[in-house]
């Protein structure tokens, strides 16, 4: 009976339109830091965060890797925390740290026990307002990100996947290029450029503040004044604002990887940013296709026909354009033209039938799922709260509209986006081949 009351809640949905809110206090300092502040007590831990809008795509072709660069660098000290010491605080006092880049923003964060919340603030003032930028710095960070490249680009099995679609469905926007980016570009450059770029990028009007935890609202207003209120604010920062020409033909290429023995193939179409409703439906297609042991592809590649030893699709989306990417590698040696094939049937058969009712209450939950899940946690709180303001137009609110956008999807839309996007004149075919030596 539990059993069979699991199955019909999963087949047939549950309710969570009476899920939590989120609660948030948001307001500007002078400088232009804007500050969100979620208060909750159900545990002594705070979130501590900082997301600046900056990214890969902020860099120039001949100076890519900056902004992950500088994801390990403002780690490296400043005029108050001697080399070393920043991460050593941190553990000391009971808590974690770490950061991520994409192409889009940097995102920075301490996870504390309450008491402490000082202590992170502190902390992260201090990156934003003087970080130590010297010839040591740069070269002790430079020899770790040529480390982190190598180990989880350079010699990793298909890790260069991305790499080899972004820069064929890319040609004039500098999604062409991934965060790890070059390392030769960063050989070639100088002190001042690094220091340039911190000075354009690392400011409070082009960044959010978000604490999230156990706190009292007001005080931590009065924190926030006396540790922030003092950085100057900076200069505004431009948009991105590159245009790509469509994709009217098909492009068929190969790639080679030194580290695989078994192929693969992919294909990716240019879709709309994140922001946009298409780009949802997109999301919910690829769950249709490839979310799960029950999901199109995999039931018919995986399990029956047993050509494929792993299929999938996902729409990669970013703040100005998306990706929508499919992958498979082949089992009993298929050829790969029958797995893009295969791939391309299921394709052609989102675009020309509606998807099952059950289909429609299984990704619907599925989102659901996963999106609560990230609020149970203060940092998934904290990263949502900021990503509305720096990417829905500055609303923070995002955050509780979220679900009700999935909501609003229909099995139309579904449909509609796989007929407008999804088509073999607007894509790249990647043929991901081992190197032969």
């Amino acid at each position: 009976m539990y059993k069979l009351n699991l199955v019909v809640l999963f087949l047939f949905g549950f309710s969570l339109t009476n899920a939590q809110k989120v609660a948030f206090t948001e307001y500007d300092l002078k400088n232009g830091l804007h500050v969100i502040l979620h208060q909750d007590r159900t545990a002594p831990v705070v979130a501590v965060s900082v997301m600046y809008h900056v990214g890969s795509k902020n860099e120039t072709p001949d100076r890519t890797g900056f902004a992950h660069f500088f994801e390990h660098l403002l780690f490296e000290g400043s005029d108050n925390i001697k080399r070393g010491e920043f991460m050593k605080i941190v553990s000391s006092n009971g808590g974690q740290n770490n950061a991520n880049t994409t192409q889009d923003r940097t995102f920075y964060y301490e996870l504390f026990p309450s008491n402490q919340l000082e202590t992170g603030l502190w902390l992260e003032s201090e990156r934003m307002m003087h970080p130590v930028i010297n010839e040591i710095g740069v070269k002790t960070q430079n020899e770790v990100v040529k480390e982190e490249k190598r180990m989880r680009v350079d010699n990793q099995p298909y890790g260069n996947f991305i790499t080899e679609v972004m820069k064929r469905v890319f040609t004039k926007h500098p999604y062409n290029w991934v965060p790890i980016g070059s390392m030769e570009d960063l050989d070639a450059s100088t002190l001042q450029e690094f220091i340039a770029f911190n000075k354009k990028y690392y400011t409070p009007g082009n960044s959010a503040l978000v604490i999230a935890g156990d706190i009292d609202i007001e005080k931590t207003k009065t924190l926030i004044t006396s540790y922030f209120g003092p950085i100057a604010s900076g200069a505004p920062v431009e948009k991105v604002n590159i245009q790509e020409d469509p994709i009217t033909k098909e492009i068929i290429d190969t790639a080679y990887d030194n580290n695989i023995q078994i192929p693969a193939v992919m294909t990716a179409y240019r879709t709309p940013g994140m922001t946009s409703k298409e780009s949802v439906a997109l999301e919910l297609a690829s769950s249709v296709l490839s979310s799960g042991a029950s999901s199109r592809m995999y039931k018919k590649m995986v399990d029956d026909k047993k050509n494929a030893l792993q299929v999938g699709c996902f729409n990669y989306s970013l703040e100005d354009y998306g990706a929508y990417i499919t992958y498979a590698l082949p089992n009993n040696n298929a050829s790969l033209d029958t797995l893009l094939k295969d791939m391309d049937d299921e394709i052609v058969k989102l675009q020309n039938e509606l998807i099952s009712e059950i289909e429609f209450t299984k990704i619907r939950n599925q989102f659901e799922n996963e999106f609560i899940g990230a609020n149970a946690k203060m940092l998934g709180v904290a990263e949502n709260l900021a990503d509305g303001y720096i990417f829905y137009n500055k609303n923070t609110n995002h955050i509780n509209e979220e679900l009700e956008e999935v909501r609003k999807v229909t099995k139309e839309d579904i449909q509609n986006v796989a007929k407008k996007y999804l088509n073999r004149n607007q894509r790249v075919v990647v043929y991901y081949l081992p190197k032969t030596k």
